[in-house]
Parts: C-alpha cells; structure tokens; sequence
C-alpha cells in the first residue's frame, strides 16, 4: 500500500467556515457579515446569566439583584466554555489560542479550571476535516507497517471491504480445499483401499489451506484512528500516561515463528498524541512526565508526526516501527506553580515559542455581576450531578459568602471551585438524606462542619489533646512564652507557642531556634536578633539566647509570620516581664521594626478563638483580609497593630516596666513608628 499521508498539513484560514461550532448545540444561524463572533468571542464569562435581574442592584446584594427563588430558575448554558467563572485572562489566551491553533501552557493552584477551559478550547477549535488512520503490513519489510489516512468515516468502510474480499477468498479456498479431500479420501477408500493413508493424506491438506490462509488476513488494515463518529476537535486527557498510552505502543507477541505470530500491523497501538491528532491533548502534571517522553513528545509537537514503536526495549514490538502517523494537535500543558522546575526547558521553549503560557487567577473581584455568575455555578454544579435538590435563595448566598472567606482577601472571591463544587455536593447530599424538597442555608452550614480538611480535622484534635493535657495557657502572665498562631495546609489554624530563655553564654553569643526551622523561619529569628541587640541595653554578646517553638511537628515551622512572635518572647525574657497569654498573635516583622502583612489571618483568629484566646494581633494591612464565622465575632477581639511597640504596648504584663520598654523601643525605632499612618515605601507581600 502507497503512504498517502500529508506531511505539509497547512493551517485552515480563519474564516467562516473554519471557526463555526462543530456540534449541533453549538450551531447558530450565521451573521450577515460571514463572521462567527456570537458564537466564539461572546463565551465563557461574557455569557450573562440566564435569569430575571433588578433593575437596580444593590451592591451589598449576595445575588448581585438576581430575582429568584431557588437554583432551578437560573438556566445552566449548553457550552462547556460557557459555563467558566472568572479566569478573564486565561480564558482570553484560550480564545485566540483556539483560533490559532496555538499551545498553551496553563500554571496555577488546583481548582481553578485548568481542564475545564482545556476541554473547553476543544469546542473552540477551527473546523478541520478528521482523519482516520490505517496501518497495512508491509510485504516488503513486516516490521515496518505502511500507514495511511483517509476522511473520517472511510476507515470503517476500507476495514469492512478488506475483510469482505477476505472472506470472499477463504470461501472459495475453503471450498476448493474440501473438494481436494473428498477426491483423496474418495481415492484412498475406493480404488488404493489405504484408510490411513486418505486420513493422513487429507490432515495434511488441511493443514495447508489453513497455513495458506493467513496470508489473506493479514492483508486486511488495521483501523489506528477512528473518527467515524466524531463531529468536533478531539480532546484527549492524558494525565498521568505512560509512555504507551501517550506515545502509542506495538502490543508483544509470545508467537514469532511457525505461522502462528500475529502480523505486525495488527499489534499497533495508537497513543494520545495519535487520537488528538487535528485537536486538543492535555496533560496536567506536565513536570510527573518521564524525560524521555517529554523529549519524544517535542519531536511530536515539532514534526507534527511521530512513528509508534514498542515503548519496552525487551518485547518483540521493539523491532517493529510504523511510518510515521499525524501528531497534529494543539498542546495544552497545565501543572502547580512547581511544575516548571521538572519540565523539560526544550519541551517549555516549544510551548512558548509557538503559543501561550498563562497563570490562573486564584479570585477574582467581587462584584455584583461575578455574585450572579457564582449563583449560576451553584446552578452548574447541580445539573452535572443530578442528584442533588436546588438550593434555595438562602443557601446560594452562604455558598457566596463561604467564596469570599475562603478567598482570604477583602472584595475578592475565590477561584478554587472544585472545592467550593464539594461543598455544594455535601450540602446537596445532606439535603437529599432528608428529602428534603430545597437545600437550605443549614444545609450549608453543616457541610462546612462535615467537608472540614484533613488539616483542620488535625487542628481541631491537637487544641483537643493540649486542653486534655492542660499544655494550653490562655490565662495569666508568663516571661518569655508568647501565643504564636499558625496555618497547616490552606485552610487550617492551630496555636503554637514560642517560649524563650536568655542564659549565660560560654564564648559568644548566639541565637538558637529549634522546632525543625525551614529556610524562611530561619531567616525571619536572624531578622528579629537584629531588633533584639539594637533594643536591649545589656551586652547581649555574653548571652545565649534560646527560641523554642513548642510542639511544631514533624513538619516543621515554615514562613516569617511568627516574627512579633519570637521577639515578643525574647524581650519578655531578656526584661523578665510576663506576657499576656489570654493573646494570641501573628505577624511578618522588620529589622526596622514594622509589622508586616502574612497570609490566613482568618484562619488564625479562629484558631485562637477555638483554643479559648480573648485577644489576637494582627497586621494592620492584613485588617481588611478578615473574614471570620458569626460565631468567633464574639469570642475574640481583633487588635490590628503597625509596630512592634504596638505590640509590646498590648502584650507586656506592668504598666511601668512596659511604658519604659515601649518608650526605649521607641526612642531606637522611632522614625519608623511615628510614619505608621504613612504608607510604607516598601510593599511587602503576605507571608
């Protein structure tokens, strides 16, 4: 068979008739101009939401003035691009990606709708004409398979005529073949009178017909790629592939002699990046693919071809290799931020140089119109389970507010739905455990009790354990212990106490910190003895001083937001002062002084509201970050501070020694002090 495959494929023109949706909810009538925009630039979050809305709408509304009583009346839009919240940016990348036919490479937090714009960009893809791909054997080398392609449907009818003149042919072998034997078991029997002789004579015959017949079926192609059924760009997630099922395989063969083996051909395996071919592959985790696959995936991307081997060196699909079959796909490659450390450089530079790379947004600002596009999500996520009851106009507004405590920022929400989707799942479930006919606002409420993270479930049995143990102090003075808060994981707050020592020191001082210290927490006690020596009046080059963080774990103590912490303990201790312990705080701090911004505030109030604190200080500039329950509102007063004199102020058991404390420290620091109300030049991140 003659390779008829199109080495040159070019680009379609990106007109009309390129850029019309290719499945029948997609089809629009066509406007005047012979453009597509209705249908492809009007998508994703420009869709508006498909209920009634007030005319005119209160900012403070958690509906953004939609006008309805449950989820069923917002109409969920048919397009999977359609139905993307936020992500402006990355759904704009992906908007003239698809009409390109560029790559992409997608980099953010899980959750944010990597896979769904991946598949989205799909729907968004240039018509093309599919192809299907056979696989012939090859008369002159077997282990060199002939490949072909041909319009998507004609695969099927070239298999179905091959297998029909082959059949065709081992009929009337078949019928010659028995003619044979009755004539020679007729001669045997009749006129030599050698029964044996017949018998053997006519296995023999047999035998050779059957032999002979395997020539035929290996004529007949084996259908690589199958489009038949397909009427848009094909979409393939091979996440997590190995090299067979990305690359394609040649299955092993334990018969290779004696006419017994499988012809070549039929043992060939497409991979991902055959079936993607004129669509869309995606790999997340693209830093978990092996180096050699990322180096054949390059050459897929570059050639827009690739050949299909056997992927082990020791099967005997080793010593087979097709021509080479279309790899014509648009790459979309997504991972965590830590992705591009593992990536192949090459294999990056291919994807930037020929397309996009794009970081997805982890919230988004809230406003009235993104409130109404998080109801229609609700919506959403209630038609793809479809099990779940509608929520009630209550209920969708807790979900709204739960996005914005989760975003950890003042007047933003968040962009991690597949986490916010689990809480709409559990809420959903609750609800239909009851049979209940709505999913109510209580609903809600009990699934954030029961969807807790395995990190806060941890938070919450670790304040248990040190109440049991009485290892928890929220009441009284103690010199040198001071209350530091902490996050585990994204979303969980705990306790952990930092306590100091000062003691003679045997050569020179030193600072020494245990509780398993990473590189950043290290660095912020380096940053804080520079305070310590500036601040004290005694020579503290004779002086050792110790830092313990009390119960850090196996995990360590990782960031800079134990800094007011660490030196709040440290002058407790070198001014033998007790500190307050019915106060908790966090914060970043500088060798100036200032007290910087850290990220999970909200976290950490609760945390310290749980283990029965009074009192938290925070940053001031992470003040309009908080966003704690209703029920820690009461429980704790939140004291914001811009100074580590502040702190002191409020910390520091005594109102002489610590009204001379406060003034020293002023007097040494005092021009960053009296500039607290002044913005800062520096602007600093949350750690």
């Amino acid at each position: 068979m003659s390779n008829d495959m199109d080495k040159d494929d070019s680009l379609p023109e990106q007109g009309a008739d390129e850029s019309a949706p290719t499945s029948e909810k997609d089809v629009t009538d066509p406007v005047d101009d012979g453009t597509d925009e209705r249908t492809i630039d009007d998508l994703g979050s420009d869709v508006e939401v498909s209920a009634e809305v007030a005319d005119d709408v209160d900012e403070d509304d958690l509906l953004g003035g939609l006008k309805i009583d449950s989820s069923e009346d917002i109409e969920v839009p048919d397009r999977l691009v359609d139905q993307v919240i936020g992500q402006e940016h990355a759904r704009d990348v992906i908007l003239k990606a698809a009409k390109q036919r560029r790559h992409v490479m997608m980099i953010g937090s899980p959750g944010t709708g990597k896979s769904m714009l991946a598949k989205a960009m799909s729907e968004l893809l240039p018509k093309e004409e599919l192809q299907d791909v056979l696989v012939y054997h090859n008369p002159d080398d077997g282990n060199e398979p002939k490949v072909r392609t041909v319009p998507a449907g004609k695969g099927e009818q070239i298999v179905e005529a091959h297998k029909e003149e082959a059949r065709k042919r081992n009929q009337m072998r078949s019928f010659l073949m028995w003619i044979i034997i009755a004539v020679v078991v007729g001669y045997s029997l009749i006129i030599a009178q050698q029964v044996l002789l017949g018998i053997l004579a006519a296995g023999i015959i047999f035998l050779a017909f059957r032999y002979g017949s395997r020539g035929s079926d290996a004529m007949i192609p084996n259908l690589l790629v199958n489009n038949a059924d397909t009427s848009t760009a094909p979409f393939e997630d091979s996440t997590g592939a190995h090299a067979g099922a990305l690359l394609g395989d040649v299955r092993h063969d334990p018969f290779q002699s004696g006419g017994m083996e499988t012809p070549s051909h039929d043992r060939v395996e497409a991979g991902a990046i055959h079936k993607a071919n004129k669509g869309v592959l995606f790999i997340d985790e693209i830093n978990t693919l092996d180096i050699r696959s990322q180096q054949h995936l390059m050459t897929a991307i570059q050639e827009r071809e690739f050949s299909i081997t056997g992927q082990s060196e020791r099967s005997s699909g080793a010593m087979v290799q097709t021509e080479p079959v279309p790899t014509d796909f648009v790459m979309v490659a997504a991972g965590n931020l830590d992705a591009m450390e593992n990536m192949h450089p090459a294999l990056r530079s291919r994807i930037k140089g020929y397309g996009y790379e794009v970081y997805m947004d982890d919230t988004i600002e809230d406003t009235p119109e993104m409130r109404r596009k998080y109801a229609r999500f609700v919506a959403q996520e209630v038609a793809k389970d479809g099990r779940l009851p509608s929520f009630n106009e209550a209920a969708i507004e807790e979900i709204i507010l739960e996005a914005r405590r989760r975003a950890g920022r003042k007047g933003h929400l968040t962009l991690e739905l597949r986490n916010l989707g689990g809480l709409v799942r559990v809420a959903g479930d609750m609800a239909r455990a009851e049979d209940a006919e709505f999913t109510t606002r209580e609903h809600v409420l009990q699934a954030k009790g029961r969807s807790r993270s395995i990190e806060q479930q941890l938070a919450d049995d670790f304040i248990q354990r040190r109440k049991d143990y009485e290892l928890s102090v929220n009441e009284g003075y103690v010199v040198g212990r001071v209350n530091g808060l902490a996050v585990m994981g994204e979303d969980s707050g705990i306790v952990l106490p930092v306590m100091a020592e000062v003691t003679p020191s045997q050569g020179p001082g030193t600072v020494i910190a245990t509780g398993q210290l990473k590189e950043m927490a290290q660095e912020a006690v380096d940053n804080v003895s520079a305070i310590i020596k500036k601040f004290s009046d005694e020579n503290i080059s004779e002086k050792d001083i110790h830092i313990q963080f009390v119960q850090a774990g196996q995990g360590g103590v990782d960031g800079d937001s134990a800094s007011i912490t660490v030196a709040a303990a440290v002058i407790s201790a070198l001014e033998n002062v007790g500190v307050d312990q019915s106060l908790a705080m966090t914060g970043s701090l500088s060798v100036r002084g200032d007290v910087l911004p850290v990220g999970g505030v909200t976290h950490k109030i609760e945390a310290a509201a749980k283990a029965g604190m009074d009192r938290v200080i925070i940053p001031a500039a992470n003040e309009q970050d908080v966003m704690i329950e209703d029920e820690y509102e009461e429980m704790i007063e939140i004291i914001p501070v811009s100074h580590i004199s502040e702190v002191l102020d409020v910390a520091l058991e005594g109102e002489p020694e610590k009204d001379s404390l406060v003034d020293r420290l002023k007097s040494i620091t005092g021009s960053a002090f009296e500039k607290q109300g002044t913005p800062s030049p520096s602007n600093p991140s949350p750690q």
